[in-house]
């Protein structure tokens, strides 16, 4: 069944089928290509540097900001306040399914200088905007945690929730995908990354589906804390 008249959706929950999906060029997905962002390079902090591989869609590219004002420059930005000596590398792409992230994943692995200490993981509102099926989307991110399992690289889980006009069975498999697999694979686990600002319009941008940059700090601030407890010890 598809689902791609997004009228039916009502508003409080569009925001959190549409925040990670656009099909309009990524701002400068450089993690693709290994780069990490220049925000917090200045900031003084202590100890071996930790690298993060921020992997998702339009969430992390941050679409419509600055690349400074991204999820990712701001999380390295946060991490270095708290004197940790993180580098994030931004590795989101707007409009990447789980299917795509999946066809990417290893070249993006490959292409990183060290290998990360930890991949936060954030996929899955564009399936719900295409509405694929929950099982594929499962399939999907287990192949991924799959991979990243192998290569021994711990892993942060942005869960997402699907919106109930999709009917109690479709929102009921996807909603429960994320822990399950979280549980499966002993991984890290937000369960809703969109918690803190799905229902504040005013740090959502004028699109009505991507966070401003007050949208993107609050998301920052709200899982500060899950991205410093899933970092391994140095």
């Amino acid at each position: 069944m598809k689902h791609s008249r997004l009228s039916i959706v009502p508003s409080v929950f569009a925001l959190a089928l549409l925040a990670a999906c656009s099909d309009e060029p990524a701002t400068a997905p450089a993690g693709e290509a290994g780069q990490a962002s220049d925000a917090a390079i200045e900031q003084p902090v202590m100890g071996p540097e930790r690298r993060v591989l921020a992997f998702g869609n339009s969430l992390f590219a941050g679409y419509n900001v600055a690349p400074g004002d991204s999820y990712p420059a701001k999380l390295e930005v946060a991490l270095r306040a708290q004197g940790i000596n993180a580098r994030v590398v931004k590795a989101g792409v707007s409009g990447d399914t789980t299917a795509a992230g999946l066809q990417r994943l290893t070249f993006t692995l490959d292409a990183q200088e060290e290998k990360p200490e930890l991949f936060i993981l954030e996929l899955g509102g564009n399936d719900l905007l295409r509405g694929i099926q929950p099982e594929q989307t499962r399939a999907n991110i287990a192949a991924m945690l799959d991979e990243l399992k192998k290569r021994e690289i711990p892993v942060l889980l942005m869960g997402m929730r699907a919106p109930p006009n999709y009917g109690p069975e479709y929102q009921k498999q996807f909603d429960a995908l994320y822990p399950e697999l979280a549980e499966e694979y002993g991984t890290a686990l937000v369960p809703f990354f969109l918690e803190s600002i799905y229902d504040k319009p005013e740090m959502i941008q004028s699109d009505r589906i991507h966070p401003t940059e007050a949208g993107i700090e609050a998301l920052v601030g709200a899982t500060l804390s899950a991205v410093e407890e899933a970092l391994p010890d140095s």
